[in-house]
């Protein structure tokens, strides 16, 4: 997806190349150009209900951050340029030195209770995200901030032993707090206090309702608000859509791209996404912590197979990233089916034809993730084929949720299906995210050799050489102890009214509502 294409010559865009615009941008008038009434948007996930953004996990609350929250930088992440950066509220970022990364803030930027955007927020968010004992733990490390001036900080990251220049990519993930509502201990869970170009009012059942911030440094929004909703199911998204009780929606499945192609006043947007769907192992527990039947499951699976049954929602992988994603590479010894290998591995392990292997419980979600029970039902077929005993579930996105994560002893289940989805180019948010002995999210695998070539690519200073690590290193040592078996990279699929016109849709989910018109 082009970016300038779809913004065209939008108040963010000019405010990001930071040239003045007459008309519809900084100078705007208080009045809604684009409609008088505010969006309906209708997210395939539930909100958490901690506005906090460092505590949770869940994509649908990192899309309503976009609204609420400003970023340093934004990365629109094309396939075609995936290392992009767009500054939003900083104006520059400056490689200091190998542990000195210099942020120039936006000056006149005001969070939604009025306060001043400045340098101690962008410290205090910093800080206080990189902290290790937060659910949302995306960094590479904890690090300090010197405010230099109102205007100026410098990330830092000596003392705690990496480059700062990972940073460089992370700055399009992180949502910048106040520095108040983080010394205040309860205000970030209690309402979301951004500098975004939209202000929270209220929650109203399965609705969060967001109004236009007219004080938005790139000007005011052209529609009067947006209304975050949650529908669990596709067919009711898309029936809430033709209805006109919505103006836009996520995730569709391929049945419903064929329902829309087939009506007038409707239009598609698909884009390869930053998320790759993986069937993760619990490595931590028995028989998982055998690579070699780790390896057995993923020669088993027929991945072309399950693209079949996808339709228009899945794209191939052969990496534990997404190609929009820096340093992706197209694994050479990635697991492919074979149904010999398969069986070899099992001989190797000591289980031949899967003799003597417990019942494998195999968890999914419904409702969120497209066609998860269909192909899930597919995988399954395939396991017991090789004479693995497979009792699947598939199960609501709560339930499915209390079970996603690994716990001492191990996680529930032996093997998860879920999606991972992140806001920035960074290869680390997945790659030292699970992979880690100091993470551990779902597979939780503990393996010093993987965690070597981890942390070799973490601490290069050289992006090229960073980019070989990774692709060289630890793609391959990851294809071969298989601690998840990436599925296949998803599109995501929104569906909207012809005359909702200017949303720019990232390739993870998130929206840019600036310059949207709901006429």
């Amino acid at each position: 997806m082009n970016r300038r294409k779809f913004l065209g010559s939008s108040a963010m865009a000019a405010a990001v190349a930071g040239m003045p615009m007459i008309n519809g941008g900084f100078f705007a008038s208080p009045a809604f150009a684009g409609s008088d009434r505010p969006i309906t948007f209708l997210s395939a996930e539930n909100l958490t209900g901690n506005w906090n953004p460092t505590a949770h996990t869940a994509l649908s609350q990192i899309i309503f951050e976009g609204f609420v929250f400003g970023y340093l930088t934004r990365a629109p992440m094309s396939p075609d340029n995936p290392d992009e950066i767009v500054f939003e509220l900083a104006t520059a970022m400056t490689l200091i030195d190998e542990h000195t990364l210099e942020f120039k803030l936006r000056k006149g930027v005001k969070f939604h209770n009025g306060e001043p955007f400045t340098a101690n927020d962008v410290k205090a968010t910093f800080e206080y995200a990189s902290q290790p004992e937060h659910p949302a733990q995306w960094y590479p490390g904890q690090a300090r901030v010197d405010v230099i001036d109102d205007h100026t900080a410098h990330v830092k990251t000596k003392e705690f032993g990496y480059p700062a220049s990972l940073f460089w990519f992370l700055s399009a993930f992180l949502p910048i707090m106040s520095a108040k509502d983080i010394a205040d201990g309860t205000a970030l869970t209690e309402r979301p206090n951004g500098t975004g170009a939209f202000k929270f009012v209220k929650q109203d059942g399965n609705t969060t309702v967001l109004e236009a911030n007219m004080d938005f440094f790139a000007g005011p929004p052209k529609v009067p608000g947006v209304n975050f909703s949650f529908s669990g199911d596709a067919t009711t998204r898309m029936l809430s859509l033709l209805s006109g009780e919505a103006d836009i929606i996520e995730r569709l499945e391929a049945e419903q791209v064929d329902t829309i192609n087939s009506k007038t006043g409707f239009r598609l947007n698909q884009a390869v996404s930053v998320e790759n769907k993986y069937l993760w192992f619990r490595c931590s527990k028995p028989p998982f912590n055998d690579w070699r039947l780790r390896r057995a499951v993923s020669h088993a699976i027929d991945r072309d197979v399950i693209l079949e049954v996808l339709g228009a929602s899945g794209t191939p992988s052969n990496a534990w990233i997404s190609p929009v994603k820096f340093g992706y590479v197209d694994t050479p010894n990635y697991p492919q089916y074979d149904p010999e290998l398969c069986q070899k591995f099992l001989a190797d392990a000591g289980f031949p034809r899967a003799e003597g292997l417990p019942k494998l419980e195999y968890l999914t979600s419904v409702g969120f993730y497209p066609k998860t029970k269909e192909y899930g039902e597919v995988i399954t077929a395939m396991l017991q084929e090789q004479g693995f005993d497979v009792e699947f579930s598939a199960m609501e996105v709560a339930a499915w949720g209390d079970r996603l994560y690994d716990r001492p002893g191990g996680g529930p289940g032996h093997m998860i299906d879920c999606g991972w989805a992140t806001g920035s180019p960074e290869p680390d948010l997945v790659l030292r995210t699970h992979f880690h002995s100091s993470s551990k999210r779902i597979c939780g695998i503990e393996d010093a050799e993987l965690d070597a070539v981890l942390d070799k690519e973490r601490n290069a200073t050289d992006p090229a050489e960073r980019k070989r690590v990774i692709q060289e290193e630890v793609m391959p040592m990851l294809a071969e102890k298989t601690p998840s078996l990436s599925l296949f990279t998803s599109v995501f699929i929104h569906a909207m009214r012809e005359d909702l016109e200017g949303m720019f849709i990232y390739p993870n989910g998130m929206l840019d509502a600036t310059q949207a018109t709901n006429a």
